[in-house]
């Protein structure tokens, strides 16, 4: 199985100053957890890496709209990226009361003590802790070896490798994963990026290398040139069998809908109904019959009966 993370509302906040509206961040996370996603982290506590940079509602994370989302989703799905330097004394108690359940901790790797600590503070608190080592490309095997024994000394259950330049090939992050799996017990995500437009080869490398954890963005939507497309990621999974009855592919094409039509920075790099007729295997010839139905749930209907796949 692989736990899935949805890191739209973060990680695309760099694309939009991180100025989604709660409204829509709400329903963001509905839709996204009835889609089968397992975890939505909906921002940074704190800010960014450069907190003036981040202050927007899924830059700071308050308790307001942490509660605020929870109350519609339920606990057990709502998670937080951190930034230790950001953090004031009591942050991870009062998001972990206003009802985050998962933290991630960014890793400094000039800074190392503070990352850990910090993750070892959220995992007494009662979170469910990542560890996450960014910009892993300029990271040697030695030092990642070294990044996991402290990671579960910390108590993290997860450590967390992100292509955040996008220039790392599938061959790379199989080698990675398995350098990061090489301390027992402890689980192995990946967080990609579309720079070479590898974001989904390089996923699959990834599990396929024992990684248990996975991002990815609706519609892409993350800095730079975006990350795994969370749309073709579930109907990958879904078709490969890895969690064929996990996922709602009508629930994450209305997802994709959705932010399109609400976030113009979005910039949508492929339009859901192509999901579906990928998904389906349709030739162009049904596109229209497909895209021309009313609501996402009857694409799917008809997708499926144009497929010939049981209803």
């Amino acid at each position: 199985m692989v736990t899935n993370i949805d890191v739209t509302l973060r990680d695309g906040g760099y694309r939009n100053s991180f100025e989604f509206s709660q409204s829509y961040a709400i329903e963001h996370a509905r839709l996204s957890v009835e889609s089968g996603t397992d975890w939505v982290e909906i921002g940074y506590r704190g800010g960014s890496i450069n907190p003036k940079t981040s202050t927007g509602l899924t830059g700071r994370c308050d308790n307001s709209y942490i509660k605020a989302v929870t109350d519609t989703v339920q606990p057990g799905h709502v998670g937080v990226m951190v930034h230790p330097h950001n953090l004031s004394s009591t942050d991870l108690q009062e998001s972990f009361d206003a009802g985050a359940g998962l933290v991630r901790v960014c890793l400094s790797l000039n800074d190392l003590r503070s990352g850990f600590e910090c993750a070892e503070n959220a995992a007494n608190i009662g979170y469910t802790v990542c560890v996450n080592v960014t910009r892993v490309s300029g990271v040697t095997s030695k030092k990642l070896r070294q990044i996991a024994q402290l990671s579960s000394d910390s108590g993290a259950t997860t450590l967390y490798v992100a292509d955040s330049n996008g220039s790392l090939n599938p061959t790379e992050i199989a080698n990675l994963i398995k350098t990061a799996k090489m301390h027992g017990g402890l689980q192995v995500g990946f967080h990609a990026h579309n720079h070479l437009g590898l974001a989904l080869a390089n996923s699959i490398s990834a599990i396929n290398s024992g990684a248990a954890w996975i991002d990815s963005s609706v519609l892409g939507m993350g800095k730079g040139a975006g990350n795994l497309i969370t749309e073709q990621w579930y109907a990958y999974l879904a078709q490969e069998a890895v969690s064929p009855y996990k996922f709602n592919i009508g629930k994450v094409t209305e997802l994709s809908d959705y932010l399109r039509s609400h976030v113009i920075e979005a910039n949508p790099r492929i339009d859901p109904t192509d999901i579906l007729m990928g998904y389906f295997d349709l030739p162009v010839e049904h596109i229209d019959d497909v895209s021309s139905a009313e609501g996402w749930g009857e694409r799917v209907r008809i997708a499926r009966r144009l497929a010939g796949v049981e209803l």
